[in-house]
C-alpha cells in the first residue's frame, strides 16, 4: 500500500488537470451520459455468452462469437478501452487463451462470469476471481477486468498497458501487465487513493482508470511539485498527439452525422403526429444551429417498466410515442460507427419489456449493411422473433425526409424506406 498523505500536496492538482483538459477521457468519455447505455447491453451480452457456453453452441474461436461482440462494445468506449479485445483473440499456435478448445476451461470461464453477474458484494466477487486465478487457465489474465468493470464499476477498475504505466509512474510501483497478482495489488492501491480523494474522484473507477491512462500515455504529466522525473519520448508523444487530433476530428464528424439523423427522425416523427423523445444525453446537442431538445418531449413519459429498464430506454437515440400517451410506437438506434450489436440488444431488451412484438429500426450508413446482416445472423439473435428489426440508410433518410413529412400519414411510411433484417 502507499501513504496517501505523501501525495496530497500534488495529486489533487493532477486530478484538476485531468478534468480541465477538454480532450481527456474524463471529458470525452466519463462525463458523457451516453456511455451508460453500454453497461446494460454489455451485461446482457455477457449473459448471452454464458448461456451459449452452457448450451454448447459457443464454438471454438473468438471470431464471430458472442464474446467478440461484448469486447467490441467495450472497445468502442473511446480510446481508453481500445485494444481490450487483444487478450481474448484465439492464438492457435500458442493455444491461448485456453477457453475455446478446452471445454473444462470454457465452462469454468462461463461459470465465473455467471457468478460475477449474480454476486454483489466485494467479498463474493473477489472470491470468484480467486477461484478463476487458481485454475491457472493459460493466457486468461487480468484483461478480464475490462469485462468485470462493466458489471461492477465501483469494485473493479479497468486494466490496460497505459493504465499500468501511469500507475507505476505515479505510485512508484512495478505492476506487471499480464499478472493477476499485480492487478489485484494495483486495485487495492487504486481503491485506497480513490477513497482518500473521494471529493474529487468518483465511486465509478472508470474515472481514476482514465486518469492513469492519460498519465501512462504522457498526455497529462504529474505536477513539478510531485518530484516525479518523467522521461518523455518526444517522437512518441508527437505521434500520439497527432493520432489524438485526428481521432477528435473524426469523432466530431461522426457526432455531427449522428445528430443529423436524430434531428431528421425527430422532424419526421413530429410531422407524422407522434410525440418524439430524443436520448436524454443528446438534448443539449445541436444540429444546424438548433438544439435537439427542441424537437423532443422535455420529460420522459411515465412508462410501466422497472427503473433500470427506464434508465436504458431513455438513452435510446429516438423514440416515437402515440400522441399524448406513454405508448411506444417505434424506436430508432443511430449507429454511425458505434456497435450494431449493442444497439440491437438495447432495442430487443425494450421489446421484451413491452411484452409485445415491436418494430425497431437501426439507422446507419449504407457502408454498414453487411455488418448489420452479419450481426443479426449470430446464433445469439435467433430469438429475434420477439422483435421486427429493420434498417434505414443515412443517405435515404436525408434524401426522402421532407417528402415523407409532407405526404406520410403515419409510421407505415417507413416500410418502403427501410429494409428487413430477416
Amino acid at each position: 500500500m502507499i501513504d496517501t498523505n505523501s501525495i496530497q500536496h500534488w495529486f489533487p492538482q493532477l486530478i484538476d488537470s485531468y478534468k480541465e483538459e477538454k480532450s481527456s477521457v474524463y471529458n470525452t468519455w466519463f462525463t458523457d451520459e451516453g456511455r451508460l447505455k453500454y453497461f446494460r447491453s454489455i451485461r446482457k451480452g455477457v449473459m448471452k455468452m454464458v448461456d451459449e457456453i452452457k448450451s454448447g453452441v459457443f464454438g471454438n474461436d473468438f471470431k464471430e462469437s458472442s464474446l467478440e461482440s461484448v469486447l467490441q462494445s467495450i472497445c468502442e468506449q473511446k480510446e481508453v478501452f481500445q485494444g481490450a479485445s487483444h487478450a481474448f483473440i484465439w492464438k492457435p499456435k500458442l493455444r491461448i487463451p485456453d477457453i475455446y478448445e478446452n471445454e473444462e476451461n470454457k465452462m469454468a470461464f462461463a461459470l465465473f462470469l455467471e457468478a460475477c453477474l449474480r454476486a454483489q458484494s466485494e467479498t463474493a466477487l473477489l472470491h470468484e476471481v480467486d477461484k478463476l486465478v487458481n485454475r491457472k487457465i493459460k493466457g486468461l489474465g487480468p484483461a478480464v477486468a475490462n469485462i468485470l468493470y462493466f458489471l461492477h464499476p465501483t469494485i473493479f477498475p479497468p486494466f490496460n498497458t497505459a493504465m499500468v504505466e501511469g500507475f507505476n509512474l505515479l505510485f512508484h510501483q512495478k505492476a506487471k501487465l499480464g499478472s493477476w497478482e499485480s492487478y489485484l495489488y494495483m486495485r487495492e492501491i487504486i481503491l485506497q487513493v480513490n477513497k482518500a480523494y473521494n471529493r474529487k474522484l468518483s465511486k465509478d473507477l472508470g474515472m481514476i482508470g482514465g486518469l492513469l491512462f492519460e498519465v501512462g500515455k504522457g498526455e497529462i504529466l504529474p505536477p513539478r511539485s510531485s518530484g516525479i522525473d518523467v522521461k518523455m519520448d518526444d517522437v512518441k508523444i508527437e505521434k500520439y498527439q497527432k493520432k489524438r487530433l485526428l481521432a477528435a476530428k473524426k469523432n466530431e464528424k461522426e457526432e455531427n452525422s449522428h445528430q443529423e439523423q436524430q434531428y431528421l427522425l425527430a422532424k419526421l416523427g413530429n410531422a407524422l403526429g407522434y410525440d418524439v423523445w430524443i436520448a436524454t444525453n443528446d438534448h443539449g446537442k445541436e444540429y444546424s444551429g438548433e438544439r435537439l431538445g427542441n424537437q423532443s418531449l422535455s420529460s420522459f413519459p411515465p412508462v410501466p417498466y422497472s427503473q433500470d429498464v427506464v434508465d436504458t430506454v431513455k438513452l435510446i437515440d429516438v423514440i416515437w410515442f402515440q400522441k399524448g400517451t406513454s405508448v411506444i410506437e417505434t424506436v430508432f438506434e443511430v449507429e454511425s460507427t458505434t456497435s450494431i450489436y449493442s444497439g440491437i440488444l438495447r432495442m430487443y431488451d425494450l421489446s421484451l419489456s413491452l411484452g409485445r412484438s415491436q418494430v425497431c429500426y437501426l439507422v446507419s450508413p449504407k457502408s454498414r449493411e453487411k455488418e448489420i446482416l452479419a450481426q443479426v445472423r449470430r446464433p445469439s439473435f435467433k430469438e429475434l422473433t420477439d422483435m421486427e428489426l429493420r434498417y434505414i440508410f443515412f443517405e435515404d433518410l436525408c434524401e426522402h425526409c421532407d417528402a415523407m413529412c409532407k405526404f406520410g400519414e403515419n409510421k407505415e411510411v417507413l416500410q418502403r424506406l427501410s429494409k428487413s433484417c430477416q
